[in-house]
Parts: structure tokens; C-alpha cells; sequence
């Protein structure tokens, strides 16, 4: 229904896309202007932090694209609204997702999977089938991990009811930070989005092996390969809380 209402008005839509594609690019913008004064971010060329920008911003895209509406449930649970879809026959979640399905958000995939293209271009890897092949997994699991980052953001509404700018900090702000090279944060917070939040498997960790860099905190080469099975286990996690959110979920009494 919402595609259908947006492509109603083309011109608009075009607008909005185009507009979503430069707003993002005006972060890769920024990062150009860095290396219009340094030759190396951490350690790291142009090239590369490209390849760790599309990497983050593709995957990011999917999973907005897909469910990032989730972040507008504290104001049906706060008005009661949410009640109208426990009513209906359809998973509460799917329907959270499509609120307002948002299609602009095309834009930003594009943006991201351009900068990409870019990298690959531009980067001399010595490509083999598992690294080509790691590319659209990393990007498949990268929108795994950060819908379910999405998803435990929403359940954590029902408690909170007006928590989106919390829930936005971890996904807006995990894939601000991840378009940089671990190098230049502090070894705790690469702990943190390592073992607590694992963002560093949406791109930090398959990428540096794919470019053939050293792992932040000496971590073996095969975490390179675990992104899949920390999206499962991330949306597995995230699934309990939903459940256990909508559970407790009393509507506004009124």
C-alpha cells in the first residue's frame, strides 16, 4: 500500500531518492575533505575506508529499507495505536516494519554500493573465490546484524516508549562508525562493538581480510568468517526481546 502511495507522485519520489543519496554522500563527502589534507587515516588510504564506508552503508541501507520503521513504535505505544495491529491477522512485527514502508531509502543502497564500487576498483587485492564471495555476505549479514539491532531497539520502547534517538544512536550511529578504521578509536570501544555489540562483524573484521590487514585485538583470522552466524544469533536475541516487549505490552488504558 505505501509503495503504491508513493509511486503515485514519481516526481516526488525521484526527489526524495535523490535527495536520501546526497545527504548520505555528504558523510563520504567529509571524509574526502580528511584526505585532501592526509595521505592515511589510521593507517589506512582512501581506498580502503571507501571499501569500509559502502560495506557499512549498503548493509545499513537493507536493513532501513526493510524494517527501520521499527523506530516510530514509541508513539503508537504511547497513543495505543499499536492496538489496532494486535488485532489483525498478521505478525505484529511485519506490520511495525511496513508502517510508512519508506522506499526513498533506496538512495542510501545506492550511494553506499557506488562508494563500493569505487573501492574495488581502485583497491590492488589479490582476489580469490572465498573473498569475492565474502563481499555480498558481508553485506547480507552486516543488514542481518543491524535489523536485529533495530528490532531490540523497538522492543525496547515498549519499556522506554519514547526511546528512538537511544534506539538511532546504535543504528544511525554504529554505521557512522564503522565507515572508519578501528585503528582510530580506543581499543575499548573496538571491545565493545566487538564482543558486547557485535557491529565490528558487519564489516571491520571479513573486511581486513579481504584487504589483508591486521585484526584489532589480535583476534584469530577465522572471526573473519563468523559474520553469518552472529546475524542468526543477533536476530535470535533480538526475536526473544520482541517477544518478551510485546508480552508486556498494556496498551495506554484509555
Amino acid at each position: 500500500m505505501w509503495i503504491r502511495s508513493t509511486m503515485a507522485y514519481r516526481a516526488s519520489f525521484a526527489m526524495t531518492v535523490v535527495g536520501q543519496f546526497v545527504g548520505t554522500g555528504l558523510d563520504f563527502a567529509a571524509i574526502l575533505l580528511m584526505f585532501s589534507q592526509v595521505d592515511a587515516l589510521g593507517g589506512y588510504t582512501l581506498p580502503e575506508v571507501a571499501f569500509l564506508y559502502g560495506l557499512s552503508g549498503a548493509a545499513f541501507g537493507l536493513a532501513d529499507l526493510v524494517i527501520g520503521s521499527t523506530d516510530k513504535l514509541g508513539r503508537r505505544v504511547r497513543d495505543g495505536t499499536l492496538d489496532t495491529l494486535l488485532v489483525r491477522p498478521a505478525p505484529v512485527l511485519a506490520q511495525v516494519a511496513a508502517d510508512r514502508f519508506a522506499l526513498r531509502r533506496v538512495g542510501r543502497i545506492t550511494q553506499g554500493l557506488l562508494v563500493l564500487g569505487y573501492a574495488l576498483v581502485s583497491l590492488d587485492i589479490s582476489w580469490t573465490p572465498l573473498k569475492a564471495l565474502m563481499i555480498p555476505a558481508m553485506m547480507l549479514s552486516g543488514a542481518g546484524i543491524f535489523a536485529a539491532v533495530f528490532v531490540a531497539g523497538a522492543a525496547f520502547q515498549f519499556v522506554a516508549q519514547d526511546a528512538s534517538e537511544v534506539q538511532n544512536s546504535f543504528t544511525f550511529g554504529g554505521t557512522t562508525l564503522l565507515q572508519y578504521p578501528p585503528s582510530i578509536f580506543a581499543q575499548d570501544l573496538v571491545r565493545g562493538v566487538t564482543f558486547v555489540l557485535p557491529l565490528a562483524f558487519v564489516n571491520w573484521l571479513p573486511a581486513l581480510y579481504v584487504l589483508g590487514r591486521p585484526y584489532p585485538l589480535d583476534l584469530p583470522e577465522w572471526v573473519a568468517f563468523l559474520p553469518p552466524l552472529v546475524a542468526v544469533a543477533c536476530c535470535a536475541l533480538a526475536g526473544m526481546a520482541w517477544r518478551v516487549g510485546l508480552r508486556s505490552y498494556r496498551s495506554t488504558g484509555s
